[in-house]
């Protein structure tokens, strides 16, 4: 990886100043997302006038001590009516409970152990399959789900996968069992890339986490890994992922006036975790390292540095148990306050300097070790 490379400035005004304050960060936070929302992926569909829950069936779960399953279906309107289905796992008890949200039904990365963790914890499980907001394919070749409601819409598909997540919240606020405040949001690869896109376009959610999700996710545009995933790659298989605009920087990346910090950036000062692959060199885990620490600096001008979290294991390309378990231990820990057993901030690349000499605007901005990226 080149380390001559310049990573862009978040703190950065498009006037040319720098950001000095939290209204400033306000005025850059909304330029960042407007730049990268746009560019990237094409815009988001429209907020509906109306999000409903219909509930379609409730069951007891014996095998579970008394938790349930509820069938639901989401539905939007009344101009330009949507509905998919949402599925449930309630822990016992009365609640409210706190809601792990997955979009990702369409692979069951979910195993029957992994459900009964989210439950002991205390946590309801919310599962919806993404691919039925708009299929995994190209528009020009099937122009289902959502893009028959909008058929004119430049959004891409991670953008109508993110809007199926904020569609999933509008109807789970609605519930006297879920504890709005304590939201998370995660997903595997591609939905990995969704749910940082719908962490950093919705407050409403308290916990995002992405799990693997490389080249247009937690990795880096900017900075490539032998092996790992370019633009023109994803151009070239999955173009319906993105805006129109995006394909226009293929081989021109450092031409982009951002990278994936920024929409790290976005979700500060709420807490964020990826989880990544050391042996998943296609996902770029040293680009993704780079906007970790990039990203750290933002919320570390927020006073959130505890915040923002990245685990590594060994290994290949999946979601597996050890990636859930890191991922809810740092839920336990940020949304219950209960302190966990690993670290968050381990650097698997000590050799590797960090690819900016900018720092937070402030007094935090001297505690950044350049050698090692760690915190002294």
């Amino acid at each position: 990886m080149e380390q001559s490379v310049e990573l862009p400035d978040p703190f950065r005004l498009e006037s040319g100043n720098r950001v000095r304050s939290g209204a400033d960060w306000q005025r850059r936070r909304r330029e960042m997302r407007d730049l990268i929302v746009d560019i990237e992926y094409g815009g988001l569909p429209p907020v509906p006038q109306k999000t409903w829950l219909e509930e379609l069936d409730t069951s007891a779960l014996q095998a579970r001590g008394g938790a349930k399953r509820v069938s639901c279906r989401v539905a939007t309107g009344p101009d330009r009516p949507f509905s998919f289905m949402l599925n449930l796992l309630v822990p016992p008890g009365s609640g409210p409970f706190p809601v792990v949200l997955n979009g990702d039904a369409c692979w069951q990365y979910v195993t029957e152990a992994v459900a009964a963790e989210v439950l002991r914890r205390g946590n309801i499980l919310a599962q919806f399959d993404r691919v039925e907001i708009v299929p995994d394919t190209c528009r020009s070749e099937l122009a289902e789900g959502l893009y028959r409601v909008y058929p004119d819409a430049g959004f891409g598909a991670l953008a109508a996968w993110a809007w199926g997540y904020h569609r999933c919240i509008d109807a789970l606020v609605s519930l006297d069992f879920v504890d709005a405040s304590r939201i998370a949001v995660v997903g595997h690869s591609r939905g990995g890339k969704t749910t940082l896109l719908a962490g950093a376009t919705d407050e409403r959610i308290a916990l995002t986490c992405a799990n693997d999700s490389g080249a247009g996710g937690a990795g880096s545009f900017w900075l490539q890994a032998p092996q790992s995933e370019t633009l023109a790659d994803l151009i070239r298989v999955f173009p319906y992922w993105f805006g129109p605009r995006m394909k226009d920087f293929v081989d021109r990346e450092r031409e982009l006036l951002f990278d994936q910090h920024f929409l790290k950036a976005l979700v500060a000062p709420r807490p964020l975790l990826t989880t990544e692959a050391l042996g998943d060199l296609w996902a770029n885990p040293t680009g993704t390292w780079q906007t970790y620490l990039a990203a750290r600096e933002a919320y570390r001008f927020l006073g959130a540095g505890k915040c923002i979290g990245i685990w590594f294991r060994e290994g290949p390309h999946y979601h597996g148990e050890s990636d859930w378990n890191a991922f809810l231990d740092f839920m336990d820990w940020q949304l219950r306050g209960q302190e966990p057993a690993q670290r968050f901030d381990t650097n698997p690349y000590p050799g590797l300097r960090p690819a900016f000499t900018w720092s937070a605007p402030g007094p935090d901005a001297a505690d950044r070790d350049e050698s090692s990226g760690e915190t002294t």
